[in-house]
């Protein structure tokens, strides 16, 4: 626990500090390029949905018996600075929030296209209104921070490369690699590690934002079913926002205020939800890490 709190914190402070290091260091073209190697082998159809399986299992049983040999050694640093560089290697890549703040910041309509080209890298819808803005921030999270941070909690770096590989190979830009079938299959294998933090997502923000409109968007979308579409996210996100810009704009009338005149205010609003759900897990990450040492 203490490990995930340090290397969340290091991950977000190196993304600020020094962006160009770690837009290096986060370069995941190497895999792209392990991936076309296999595609190539073999025959051409045989074994196919079993490329991912070939291309993944290898460097992340490498980094399990990595983590596995530093447990214990030198009263736990080694494995905390493992731990540190891992997460933040599988962080992103790009900083959500840098991101949109770029197409808050954009002023003309180039800088616009490639602002919202970077906001929507990992998925998300793909037009430029607001509500879709506001899924693509809400999608964005889930598999730039969330996702990460949720499977390094539960298996430490093996689980956090397991699921950013897996991310990148049917989502980044090395999906163009993959063949129909292993891309399907690689799209139910992430589905399957997503929807479990979708729907720690979603509660989180009704415990951030609005309980009883979050919820309702969350029944509405079917997030109550047992399926893996995670649809329910983005639903609760564009909820959740216009719930909260019309508590603040009643809020500001009875003060008689004017309504903040800022440019893009959903997608401001977006961001400050999800800076606000991570700062509830690291809280909850921080009590569980003080519970271990007074016990």
């Amino acid at each position: 626990m203490f490990t995930t709190l340090v290397a969340v914190i290091a991950a977000l402070v190196l993304g600020h500090l020094a962006p160009a290091l770690l837009s290096a260091v986060r370069d995941w073209r190497w895999f792209g390029r392990w991936l076309a190697w296999l595609q190539g082998q073999g025959d051409a159809e045989q074994g196919r949905p079993y490329l991912l399986v070939l291309a993944i299992a290898p460097l992340v049983l490498l980094v399990a018996l990595l983590q596995w040999s530093l447990d214990g050694r030198l009263y736990g640093l080694p494995a905390l600075l493992f731990g540190v560089l891992m997460l933040a290697l599988c962080w992103g890549p790009r900083d959500l929030d840098r991101d949109v703040e770029a197409v808050i910041d954009a002023d003309d309509g180039s800088r616009r296209e490639v602002a919202l080209s970077h906001l929507q890298s990992a998925g998300g819808s793909v037009r430029e209104d607001m509500p879709s803005l506001v899924e693509a921030t809400a999608v964005n999270a889930l598999r730039r921070w969330f996702a990460p941070l949720f499977w390094f909690l539960l298996l430490g770096p093996a689980g956090v490369l397991l699921y950013r590989l897996l991310a990148q190979a049917t989502q980044g830009a090395q999906s163009g690699q993959l063949a129909l079938p292993a891309r399907n299959a690689g799209d139910w294998a992430l589905a399957v590690l997503e929807w479990p933090v979708a729907q720690l997502m979603t509660l989180s923000m009704a415990l951030v934002a609005n309980f009883d409109t979050v919820f309702s968007a969350w029944r509405r979308a079917g997030g109550n079913r047992w399926t893996l579409q995670n649809g329910f996210l983005a639903e609760a996100a564009r909820a959740s926002v216009g719930a909260e810009l019309v508590e603040e704009a009643e809020a500001a009338e009875l003060a008689g205020h004017l309504p903040a005149d800022e440019r893009y205010p959903e997608l401001r609003d977006a961001m400050s939800v999800v800076w606000r759900m991570l700062l509830l897990w690291m809280a909850l990450v921080a009590m569980l890490v003080i519970a271990g040492w007074v016990g």
